[in-house]
């Protein structure tokens, strides 16, 4: 089993967390870069987003 298909597991089994974990990682990292790469920090997130979607764990509340 590779590092994505434990990472994809990893948020299937705690979508919620997941969630709040990639945007408070990727808030962070935006500030810690200064917002020079806050394109990439921020397709970093929609990515887990994108995978609990695909998995039916749609959206929640509208937040980003």
């Amino acid at each position: 089993m590779g590092i994505m298909d434990k990472l994809k597991d990893a948020i299937a089994k705690n979508p919620d967390k997941s969630r709040q974990a990639a945007r408070k990682g990727a808030d962070t990292a935006d500030k810690k870069t200064g917002g020079k790469h806050s394109e990439q920090v921020q397709r970093g997130s929609d990515k887990v987003d994108d995978e609990l979607r695909r998995r039916g764990e749609g959206p929640r509340g509208g937040e980003r």
